[in-house]
């Protein structure tokens, strides 16, 4: 890895010096740093126009006041000299959401253009609900479902993949720019990452970027916040609530002209509505960006977590009835927490070539140490990542149109040591909480994989585009069991290699007006196998077990109706899985996967965003979400149980978000969102269902500025504001053991409130 760096410093110290500065100056979107190409640079005294290059840079023959002006942002009135590289940022404007620059698949391009079902949350969304929970903003996406026990107990889910997951997110991939955040196993966790930190976040849903990996399910991107500007601001936020929730965000961004650093500091806390619920995290994020010149910018990022949270864990239907507060009666004994570190840091480094060519290259390591008591055992786990991620992005014409494409590669190594120890809290008194014992197991994985990836977009006409993309992929574990062997502990080393895959993906978007577009895609996807998954019993490992595969097959429009008040989006899809890994529990902590068969996901996905009303002295914004999740057990047996034709289990049979936005010129402004979830089959013999519930969220703000430097903003909101009881997650297929009853489900939060204060300083 060292020789790596090496490498990468004397290349990009050799790139630095090698080319001089053409340009006056670069276009960037203020929320994710894309260059911004064909933007108009219009001189207010000569009214001369000239235009951003395809990576976003400009040139002017002469200084002065200009009008910047792209569609689907803000526009921007800037001074330039010819003798400063000028840096500008776009915002962009949420009525022209279809107009916004994505990049999904690493090419830019129009969101309206797009071959797949992508979703953008910006930071007016971000923003609707308070600072300290992922699951109310991702659950107002359609065909994406985060259920959350606590803060530290979630599940995400898009179009059903990871739904039959027990513990934790998997299926899903996620970069938090260009670093996975996914680790060697296929599991995901985004939710200890602080939102404040967060610019915007894209969802890829389906098995449809082969640049990410084709995973299963989709891929989640979070992108860092950096603002360039000769300034500094500081922001503090701190909010208070209900069940002792206390939270501090501190937020420093440095902006000089070719330079952006930003540094977010916040401690969260809180007394949670169940028993043994406590929470406290600690989180640094750092992000910045530095443009060398014209050719040539750098990006670090990093963040660190500290977490100490303790588990309540799921209750059974009696006590989810009579006592919703309680903790599970051995979690509460036990005192079961988790106490955790994790962070990760890259750097990446982009060079243009030429109008033609771009490279972009990442590396990136990261770390996670976990001390986890359960009633069970005790956990104690170790991880160390690195990896390497670089990409080619070239446009050229074939056959006199044009093709964009990306070609590239992504290596992922992670080192993973676990132990398990008894727990001998029943040996003691009761408040004493987990007493560590004697050794139970030892392991050390070896985890890595490689990606290969080509994506394009070839213009057949001016309104049609074709996408092809492919990817190629090699998993392997390596586990090395460290525990003595004995006849009641076989020695469970070995390897698991799986068989390279090839995931192919076709699209196509067509313009049938300006602001009106259809697009279809069928795509394959896979997710690898936890190695806890491959062994066996009798401690051997697996070799037959196979990935799940998926094909997804979609058609969709987006655009705009009711002259351009209107944004819409619509899709159905069919998502069909093969070799469906069921994880068979056979005692309390200890899982084996089969392959039992076919689940086929039918879905239907619609967003409507309606501007109404917008004026200098109110606006009003509102919004219709609606998914139908029509999922089924295609084909499942396992043993002599056979499932086929059966629900899904995990997933709401549909989910309806109706919401407004509102706000004053005076700066008062607000918030109403109203969230319907169906019934969720808990067991695969469809025996039993959760109930379908509704909860609603309200905020209302007041934001005044005193001045050219200072602004206050003042926010309070209710969560489930008219008290409903209802499972905020579901844990599938439980089973009771020692006689008690199975324990299904994680109580949502009783009707709360919070109130938060910010102030904003620009030096």
């Amino acid at each position: 890895m060292a020789k790596v760096f090496q490498i990468l410093i004397f290349l990009l110290l050799f790139t630095f010096s090698s080319f001089a500065q053409n340009f006056n100056g670069k276009i960037l979107d203020k929320a994710n740093g894309i260059a911004l190409e064909n933007t108009a640079i219009i001189n207010l005294k000569t009214l001369d126009t000239s235009y951003s290059n395809t990576y976003g840079n400009f040139k002017i023959i002469e200084g002065g006041k200009f009008k910047i002006k792209r569609l689907g942002y803000n526009e921007e009135i800037v001074d330039i000299e010819l003798s400063t590289f000028k840096i500008i940022e776009l915002t962009s404007d949420p009525a022209q959401l279809n107009e916004v620059i994505i990049t999904a698949n690493h090419l830019p391009k129009l969101l309206k253009k797009s071959t797949a079902s992508i979703e953008v949350i910006d930071q007016s969304q971000i923003q609707r609900y308070n600072n300290a929970d992922f699951s109310p903003i991702l659950n107002s996406t359609p065909g994406v479902f985060m259920q959350s026990g606590a803060l530290n107990t979630n599940r995400i889910t898009i179009r059903g993949i990871g739904a039959r997951n027990l513990f934790g997110t998997s299926k899903i991939r996620a970069y938090f720019k260009d670093i996975p955040l996914t680790n060697g196993s296929g599991e995901t966790t985004i939710e200890d990452f602080e939102l404040g930190s967060l610019s915007e976040i894209e969802i890829i849903k389906g098995a449809t970027s082969s640049s990410y990996g084709a995973g299963l399910g989709g891929t989640i991107l979070l992108k860092p916040k950096y603002n360039f500007g000769n300034s500094t601001k500081v922001s503090s936020e701190f909010t208070v609530g209900s069940f002792g929730l206390i939270k501090e965000l501190t937020n420093l961004n440095i902006g000089l002209n070719k330079n952006a650093i930003n540094f977010t500091h916040s401690i969260t806390a809180s007394d949670g509505y169940r028993d043994n619920n406590d929470y406290n995290r600690n989180t640094f994020t750092l992000s910045s960006k530095h443009i060398l010149n014209a050719k040539n910018d750098i990006s670090v990022l990093a963040s660190f977590v500290n977490l100490k949270a303790f588990i309540p864990s799921s209750l059974n239907e009696s006590d989810f009835i009579n006592s919703p507060s309680s903790a599970a009666f051995t979690w509460g004994r036990s005192k079961g927490f988790e106490d955790s570190d994790r962070g990760i840091i890259g750097l990446t480094w982009t060079h243009q070539f030429n109008e033609s060519f771009q490279q972009v290259t990442s590396i990136f390591t990261s770390f996670r140490s976990n001390y986890e008591p359960r009633p069970f055992n005790i956990l104690s786990e170790n991880s160390f990542a690195y990896g390497l991620r670089s990409r080619l992005l070239g446009s050229t014409e074939l056959f006199k149109k044009n093709l964009n494409f990306t070609i590239g590669g992504e290596y992922f190594k992670d080192n993973y040591k676990y132990k398990t120890f008894e727990n001998l809290y029943e040996d003691f008194e009761e408040g004493t909480g987990s007493v560590q014992g004697d050794e139970l197991s030892n392991f050390k994985e070896n985890r890595n994989y490689y990606n290969l990836f080509f994506e394009s977009d070839y213009e057949l006409s001016s309104r049609t585009t074709f996408t092809f993309g492919i990817n190629f992929n090699r998993t392997s574990y390596d586990l090395e069991d460290k525990f003595e062997v004995s006849d009641n502990n076989p020695d469970q080393s070995g390897e698991f290699k799986f068989k390279s895959i090839v995931s192919p993906k076709f699209g196509v978007s067509h313009a049938l007006t300006d602001h009106i577009h259809l697009f279809s895609s069928i795509s394959q996807g896979f997710s690898p196998i936890s190695l806890s998954e491959t062994l066996l019993p009798n401690g051997q490992i697996n070799q037959n077990l196979k990935p799940e595969t998926g094909w997804n097959y979609e058609i969709g429009s987006r655009g705009l109706l009711a002259k351009g008040k209107l944004q819409y989006g619509i899709s159905v899809y069919r998502l069909n899985i093969s070799n469906l890994v069921v994880s068979r529990r056979t005692a309390q902590d200890e899982f084996i996967g089969i392959n039992a068969g076919k689940t086929r996901h039918d879905g239907l996905e619609l967003k409507l965003d309606y501007s109404g009303l917008s004026s200098d002295k109110l606006k009003i914004n509102t919004y219709i979400n609606y998914t139908l999740n029509n999922f089924k057990f295609d084909e499942f047996i396992d043993e002599d149980s056979n499932f086929s034709g059966n629900d899904l289990t995990g997933v709401p049979s549909q989910v309806f978000n109706l919401g407004i936005d509102y706000s004053f010129n005076f700066g008062l402004y607000g918030n109403f969102n109203y969230r319907h979830v169906g019934e969720i089959p808990i067991t695969d013999s469809n025996s039993l269902y959760s109930d379908a519930y509704s909860i609603t969220y309200a905020k209302i703000g007041y934001e005044k500025a005193f001045g050219d430097h200072f602004s206050l903003n003042f926010s309070f909101g209710i969560n489930n504001l008219f008290d409903t009881t209802y499972a905020s997650q579901i844990l599938v297929n439980a089973l009771g053991f020692n006689g008690a009853a199975p324990r299904y489900y994680y109580p949502g939060n009783p009707i709360n409130y919070y109130a938060a204060i910010r102030l904003n300083y620009v030096f």
